[in-house]
C-alpha cells in the first residue's frame, strides 16, 4: 500500500509541475469578498425623575417672635433628567389649599389636623416674592444634563397668624412635565 500512496502522490506532483511548465495556474481558488453595511441604531427617550426635601420651618411663635415677622423656610426639588430634556417643574396647591385658591396664585395651608390651619407661601426666589405654583406661569424651567439638580423651594409663613399651639403639616405634589 505504501506503494499506491507514494504512487498517487508521485503523480500530483507531476502533474503541477507540468501544469507549472505550460504556465497554468496551479494555485488554490481565490477567495473574493463582498460587503454589506450593518446599521446599528437606538433612541434615547427623554426622562427625567423627581424627589423632594421637605419645607421645615421649625417653630413658629404666634405670640412674640412672628407676632409681627414672617417665619422663612427651604427645602428643595431634586431632579435628574435626560441630557438635553426640558422640563417644567409645577408645585400643586397643598392638600389644605383656602377658599379662593388657584394653580397660578396658590392659598396654601398647614393643617393641624382638626379645624386649625396655618397659612404659608412657597416661592421661587430667595426674596420669597415669587411663588411657585402649578402653571406655566408660576413654575421653573429645567433643562437637563444627565446629572440630579437640586432647585431651592423658599418658604414663608407670614406672622401674626392666631393659631392654636400644635403640629401643622400639609402635603404638596412636586411635578415635572418633560
Amino acid at each position: 500500500m505504501k506503494t499506491r500512496s507514494s504512487l498517487i502522490s508521485f503523480k500530483v506532483v507531476l502533474v503541477i509541475a507540468a501544469a507549472a511548465v505550460l504556465g497554468l495556474d496551479v494555485s488554490p481558488a481565490q477567495a473574493t469578498d463582498a460587503q454589506a453595511d450593518l446599521n446599528v441604531t437606538a433612541e434615547v427617550s427623554a426622562n427625567c425623575i423627581i424627589s423632594t426635601t421637605p419645607v421645615a420651618f421649625g417653630a413658629y411663635d404666634p405670640v412674640v417672635t412672628n407676632a409681627s415677622s414672617q417665619l422663612n423656610g427651604a427645602g428643595k426639588v431634586t431632579v435628574t433628567c435626560t441630557n438635553g430634556s426640558t422640563g417644567v417643574i409645577k408645585l400643586g396647591q397643598g392638600a389644605n389649599f383656602d377658599s379662593g385658591s388657584t394653580d397660578a396664585a396658590p392659598l396654601r395651608r398647614m393643617s393641624d389636623g382638626d379645624t386649625s390651619y396655618l397659612s404659608y407661601g412657597l416661592f421661587t426666589n430667595v426674596g420669597r416674592t415669587l411663588v411657585w405654583g402649578n402653571d406655566v406661569g408660576h413654575s421653573v424651567s429645567h433643562l437637563g444634563d444627565g446629572t440630579s439638580t437640586d432647585i431651592d423651594v423658599f418658604g414663608k409663613i407670614p406672622g401674626g397668624q392666631n393659631v392654636p399651639a400644635g403640629s401643622y403639616a400639609d402635603t404638596v405634589v412636586a411635578t415635572i412635565t418633560f
